[in-house]
């Protein structure tokens, strides 16, 4: 009952405190079935690269993860709008290294973006993310879904790392099991 007392009070033009108004206005575009969430199906229809290609599966159901706060596999209002806001840096930073204005990150760029977030990763290895996250038979370099993807992963996995780095030596030595359950909970639970 609360939830359509809440859908009918915002249906009504009434946005609530805390939620962007573009977002607001999104939400009520993408929610297709009306049920006041989002789903994969409906935030995979909602978000595109620059080239107008959808977003992809692994992205948005990392998104959903990120921001589904009742983990039902779909998200609010109030997870949309933090989505949204999410999406707004993520997309200028994107820009921001897309000097060539492509639509993807090539190698080169990619490097730069890391090394602005604080990574000191070298350049073969972000070479290696490109080749990881390109779209198969498409031109190289990654686009904004996969930015986001590797980005917010190598977040997650940097978190991982630094609650075992307790000596902040950028060294730790762990198990096998240890470095597989830090794996699956970087891939599987990514946090904005």
């Amino acid at each position: 009952f609360t939830s359509l007392l809440l859908m009918n009070f915002f249906s009504a033009g009434n946005i609530p405190p805390g939620v962007n108004q573009e977002a607001y206005q999104w939400f009520q575009t993408v929610d297709t079935d009306h049920s006041g969430f989002i789903n994969v199906k409906e935030l995979k229809q909602a978000l595109v690269n620059s080239n107008w290609s959808s977003f992809n599966d692994e992205t948005c159901l990392m998104m959903i993860n990120m921001f589904d706060k009742t983990r039902s596999g779909r998200m609010d209002l109030f997870g949309f709008s933090a989505l949204w806001e999410f999406m707004q840096r993520w997309r200028a930073l994107f820009q921001h290294y897309d000097r060539d204005r492509s639509g993807c990150i090539s190698g080169t760029e990619l490097q730069q973006a890391l090394a602005q977030m604080g990574y000191n990763l070298s350049p073969q290895f972000s070479e290696t993310l490109v080749r990881r996250f390109s779209v198969p038979g498409s031109r190289p370099g990654i686009q904004l879904d996969r930015f986001i993807q590797v980005c917010t992963q190598l977040q997650t996995m940097t978190q991982v790392f630094r609650e075992r780095d307790t000596a902040m030596t950028g060294n730790i030595r762990i198990n096998y099991e240890d470095f597989l359950s830090g794996v699956i909970f970087s891939v599987f639970n990514a946090l904005p």
